[in-house]
Order: C-alpha cells, then structure tokens, then sequence
C-alpha cells in the first residue's frame, strides 16, 4: 500500500510565545513580545553599519570610477549574476534616469549574441560579491579585447575579477546580516548604496539639472511640474472674467457668478490690467456699505495684483498662489494684458497639487 512519506511542509513549525497585552496606542489588539521585531532591527543595523563603514574607507577608488563614467564617450554596461544582477539592473535603470546611458547585460546571454549590445567606447561594470562568479569572471576578456575597460565592485579585492579590471571599488563587507553570514543581504546592500553613490556623483559632477531630470521623466509627478506651463493650463477666451475698469459692483458680481472663478479682472481702456475684484473684496464692501451696488469696482478693487506670464512653469504659479494664499491668478502679456487666467482647480487636476 502507499505510505506518505514526511514533507518539510508538513513539520511542525515552533509557536513563538505572543502575550495578551493591549497595544497602548491603538488599543485594538495584543502585542507580541516574541523576537522578531529584535530581528528585524538587527538586521537593518548590520546593513547600515556596512553602508556606513564603505562610506568611511572608500577614497581614490571612487574618484578614478567618477572619471571613468563621465569621460566613457558610449554607454555604462552593467553586468551581474544572481543577486548582484538584480543590483546591476537597478543601476543600470538609475544610470539611465539621471542622464548616463546604460543598459543591463546579463553574463550568460552575452555569450548567446547579447555581447553585440557592447560598442567601442563603452563602460563595464561588473558587480560579484566574491568576484568569482564564472560567468562575470569569463566575460571580462572578451570585453577587454574590444577595448572596452572595467570597473569591478566586488568584496574581494584579491580576487580574479579584481585583477582582471582597471578599477577595483571593494564592497568591504565581511559578514552579511543573517544568521548563517550566507544569504547576500549586507553585500547586495553595500553594493546598490555604492551604485547610487556613483550616479549622484556622476550627476553632480556633470551639473546635471532639475529641468533635465524632468526631461527623462516626462509622465512621472517632477516631469509634470517641471515640464507643465502656465499657457498649458490657463483658461482663455469667453471663459475670462473680464470688466472694464468703467463698470460698477453690481457688474463685478455678474461677471463673478458667470465665469465662476471667484474674481473679476478689471481692465483699462487700453486693455491693461488696472486690478482684480474678489469675494473677498466683496464681502468687505458689503461690511462697510449698506448698498454698494451702484458704487464704481475701481474703488474697491485690489490694485496691485499678484500675476504671471503664460511662459512661466506651472510650479510657479503654484508658489505664487502659496505665499499669496490665493486661487486664481491673472495671466498677463509683456503689456500687463490679460491673456488667461489659471486656477487651482486647474492645478489639482493636473496632478501638479
């Protein structure tokens, strides 16, 4: 007869002890005292002391990469197996958004035909946290016969990644952060922050701009309100709540119900904005007069008015309208004529806000 036989998914797992108490803040459920969270942490600060010391010995080494990337005339190869690769994807992608071209290239499929992403004038960076990794170590030849150079990050510098390559950065980690010191987790770590700290560098060194990230990431929140103008959003036309600087109170609140932007733009004979009219305005005409209806808008409007030109980035307006704490802004020409106005809403919408 068939006998089952024991699977690891069927042992019995021990129970961690848990106590009863209610949590203090929340009141709603009990607190474990098992150790877990003791792990957790643990964990992490093993990981930041290993960041935290790569970040103290590290010196020329990084300085002669720095060089490398800015002056490579082509592209930033990263390559990586395992672990690591994930690592050398994740540069790659932050490489790419911040201004340096790169691309990832896996190791083994280089050797099926993928090493024809490679071209004269290129960077490789290769990444084996004990540097040697078979598939790393065997690609860096083929790259150095095309003339390629490389830098290795790798936690050995003895090692035959390491001789093989122009520039060593040692990771510097001697224990990981589990239990055992086997799973990469403090290496892998130190590996990305140092990748990181290669493309900000990179990036400072090259006065690499706000605009120009923004350019990279067009569909992302920076690109919008780095990218978005004022001419992109304003309201124009019939939709503008414009009067003449002739009209009265009465006139102001009309035009306020119709185009529903809380505001009037009153205007000169030549078209010139002369000041805006606001609720605000009218409730204080209305505290300080019975009926101020037949009263000229010139008297009670705000002169002065904050504006902006159509030209200008969105995330201007937005700053505007903050250190004014008001809604809606008139959109001017270079002749301080109304050409558009824009509005909050319009800004929330835009997911600027």
């Amino acid at each position: 007869p068939w006998i089952p036989r024991p699977c690891f998914l069927h042992r019995s797992w021990p129970i961690m002890p848990k106590s009863t108490e209610t949590a203090p803040e929340t009141g709603c459920g009990p607190v474990s005292t098992d150790p877990l969270l003791g792990w957790f942490r643990d964990a992490l600060n093993e990981e930041a002391k290993a960041v935290q010391a790569a970040a103290a010995n590290l010196g020329d080494e990084i300085v002669r990469a720095v060089a490398a990337i800015v002056n490579c005339s082509g592209r930033v190869v990263f390559t990586g197996m395992g672990k690591m690769g994930y690592i050398a994807r994740k540069a790659a992608a932050t490489f790419c958004s911040t201004g340096t071209p790169s691309l990832f290239l896996h190791p083994s499929e280089a050797f099926h035909g993928d090493i024809g992403m490679v071209c004269t004038g290129d960077l490789l960076i290769a990444l084996s946290g004990g540097g040697e990794t078979r598939e790393v170590v065997e690609l860096v030849p083929f790259m150095r016969a095309r003339g390629i150079d490389v830098i290795a990050v790798t936690a050995r510098p003895d090692s035959t990644l390491a001789r093989v390559s122009q520039i060593v950065v040692p990771i510097g980690v001697t224990r990981e952060a589990d239990p055992m010191s086997s799973a990469p987790t403090s290496s892998t770590t130190v590996a990305l922050a140092i990748c990181d700290g290669l493309a900000v560098s990179v990036m400072r060194q090259r006065g690499f701009t706000e605009a120009q990230f923004a350019e990279l990431h067009p569909g992302g929140f920076i690109g919008r309100k780095l990218l978005t103008r004022v001419c992109d959003l304003m309201l124009t036309g019939n939709r503008l709540p414009l009067i003449a600087d002739t009209a009265l109170i009465r006139d102001a609140i009309l035009m306020i119900s119709q185009r529903g932007l809380g505001c009037a733009f009153v205007t000169e004979a030549s078209g010139r904005l002369a000041g805006i009219f606001t609720d605000g305005d009218l409730r204080r005409t209305l505290a300080r007069h019975v009926n101020p209806l037949e009263e000229p808008v010139v008297a009670f409007m705000t002169r002065g008015a904050a504006t902006i030109g159509q030209d200008w980035l969105a995330a201007e307006a937005i700053r505007l309208m903050e250190s004014r704490s008001i809604t809606v802004l008139p959109v001017v020409d270079e002749n301080d004529i109304p050409v558009g106005a824009i509005h909050l809403h319009g800004l929330v919408q835009a997911g600027l806000v």
